[in-house]
């Protein structure tokens, strides 16, 4: 894996160690029995998900041991979503948090200050089509850091080094503002009520 380059707007902690809820920490791969990876397709993730539903189920004998529908729902719905997989993952591979890392890749901050400057002019001047243009690009973006992460993923092997893991931390804080840009380019957002703790 190549290494990236960095701005440390803080520091990353030695530890690479999460601050999670123990909800938060059960293991959505082992709950519905999937394999421990980034890349996974949607229709394993609903086949396991019915098979251990079905499974848990009174009707058909569900042993006591066998998850809850609700935590089931939650794995499945952890593994869906690329983003939270990913995180998820990461946690599990014992690297760093959100909290523990807060890098962005070298360069990123200041190419977004100039991006958003842009946004906010073109918005201002061409209205909702160039909203439009803007969250298409914004989904693109996502894709982009998405299939990065799914590639570091893919590339860590079978004993993961702590500076691999902090690279895919500091894509996935990447990936987060780019989520957040999104979230505000669209007609129905609200700062007032967006929680970005």
């Amino acid at each position: 894996m190549s290494p990236h380059r960095v701005i440390p707007i803080t520091r990353c902690e030695q530890t690479y160690h999460t601050r999670m809820t123990q909800e938060q920490l059960q293991n959505p791969y082992e709950t519905l029995g999937i394999p421990m990876r980034y890349t996974i397709e949607r229709d394993q993730v609903e086949r396991a998900y019915r098979a251990r539903l079905t499974a848990a189920h009174p009707d058909a004998g569900g042993a006591a041991g066998e998850a809850d529908p609700a935590t089931l729902n939650k794995a499945r719905q952890a593994l869906l979503d690329d983003e939270q997989r990913a995180v998820i993952l990461l946690t599990l591979l014992d690297g760093p948090g959100a909290s523990d890392c807060k890098d962005l890749p070298d360069g990123f901050l200041m190419d977004m200050m100039m991006q958003r400057q842009e946004i906010e002019e073109a918005i201002e001047s061409g209205g909702e089509q160039e909203r439009e243009d803007w969250e298409r690009w914004g989904i693109e973006q996502r894709r982009s850091y998405r299939d990065r992460v799914e590639a570091m993923f893919a590339a860590l092997g079978d004993d993961p080094k702590a500076e691999d893991l902090r690279a895919i931390r500091v894509e996935l804080n990447a990936w987060r503002y780019i989520e957040r840009l999104i979230e505000q380019l669209d007609p129905e957002y609200d700062p007032s009520r967006a929680d970005f703790s």
